[in-house]
């Protein structure tokens, strides 16, 4: 099925994506709660459609090309969830004049409020804006029910109408530090207090909050509830890799992307296969490695049935090299240079960043590629 192409690339399972979206939508369902899926991991109007069942509802994005290119295609309502910085709203004002986007921004600070509630009265914009509260991961945010978020919300509400308060948002990504489905739980119940609570003192301000938004895949699945939650942000659930199988959040069957890669050398003195995917084409992340130390960059499997080679992983990488250990040299015979194997990646969010498009199969079958945007 692979033989002939040029590698790496990177191989998406299509109807592997569409279970995981579909269990997702039905989730969200069953918590009350809007679905905004995250597309910075796919980056793809291809699978976006697929995370909304062929709609085009509200996305999150974490650049502004990832805007862009969803408001091109026809997404009217996208969150920006990287806090923006007064330099880039010339161009998201363009993307919301040529596309008919309403961008919503992301703030945690008074003076970010005022230099961003500047910058858009002289532009003649108007943006929507979700302030960011810190439900624990501390790597932004503001004190949830705290004096701070009062007095950002009242700089916000000072620059109308360029900027309008449309809410809370917040996102428990120190979720990933557990294996454990109690403790995500458990956290996940902190991240909803924390953007509930916070949400219900702006509205004892006369601030409407209409959006309280909280987001990572774990918390979402494993919410015992989400009261007083109106939409949920979520991505990693359409892809699925190593970092979320090691702690047991998916099943390995869930895994839709993975690198093809090539046998090209056969080193005797480890022994050792050499693959021609290196740090480049899997990245060097090894998030995984926490819980599932075997990871290493990546899980080698069959090109054609993604069945694991036994333990074999890549375990070390230069720019374009893969090095992966084997138990001994029978297996230059299994895999002689020029085989193709699929690799497991790490963390796909980093590894799909190194490519442009997807390879994608159906029933197994490779049926045509789906192009990816990138960039910022």
């Amino acid at each position: 099925m692979f033989e002939g192409l040029n590698t790496p690339r990177l191989v998406l399972d299509a109807d592997r994506v569409e279970r995981n979206a579909a269990r997702m939508r039905v989730r969200c369902g069953e918590l009350g709660v809007t679905l905004r899926p995250h597309v910075k991991t796919a980056k793809s109007t291809d699978v976006a459609r697929i995370a909304a069942d062929g709609e085009q509802g509200p996305i999150t994005v974490s650049t502004l090309a990832e805007a862009e290119h969803f408001a091109a295609a026809g997404w009217r309502d996208i969150l920006y969830t990287t806090a923006i910085a007064p330099a880039k709203l010339a161009r998201a004002d363009r993307i919301q004049r040529e596309h008919g986007a309403r961008l919503l921004f992301v703030l945690d600070d008074r003076e970010a409020a005022a230099m961003i509630g500047k910058e858009a009265a002289a532009l003649g914009a108007c943006f929507g804006i979700l302030i960011e509260v810190d439900c624990g991961e501390h790597r932004s945010g503001v004190e949830p029910e705290s004096e701070e978020l009062l007095a950002i919300a009242d700089t916000i509400g000072a620059c109308a109408p360029h900027l309008e308060l449309m809410g809370v948002m917040s996102h428990a990504g120190h979720s990933y530090a557990f294996d454990d489905r109690a403790a995500i739980a458990a956290l996940a119940e902190v991240e909803r207090h924390a953007a509930v609570a916070s949400a219900e003192l702006l509205r004892s301000r006369g601030y409407p909050c209409p959006i309280v938004s909280v987001g990572s895949t774990p918390t979402a699945l494993f919410a015992a509830h989400l009261s007083g939650v109106t939409e949920v942000r979520a991505g990693i659930y359409l892809f699925w890799d190593l970092a979320q199988l090691s702690r047991g959040i998916c099943a390995q069957d869930d895994l839709a992307v993975s690198v093809l890669a090539t046998v090209i050398g056969h080193q005797r003195r480890g022994p050792s296969l050499i693959l021609d995917a290196g740090a480049l084409a899997l990245s060097k992340d090894v998030g995984a490695n926490r819980f599932m130390p075997e990871a290493g960059y990546g899980l080698v499997c069959d090109a054609d049935t993604l069945a694991p080679y036994g333990t074999l992983a890549v375990t070390v990488v230069h720019q374009e090299h893969g090095n992966v250990p084997v138990p001994d040299e029978s297996w230059f015979a299994r895999l002689p240079i020029g085989s193709i194997v699929r690799i497991l990646p790490n963390h796909a969010c980093l590894t799909c960043a190194a490519y442009d498009s997807y390879d994608v199969l159906r029933a197994g079958e490779a049926v045509g590629q789906w192009p990816r945007t990138g960039g910022w």
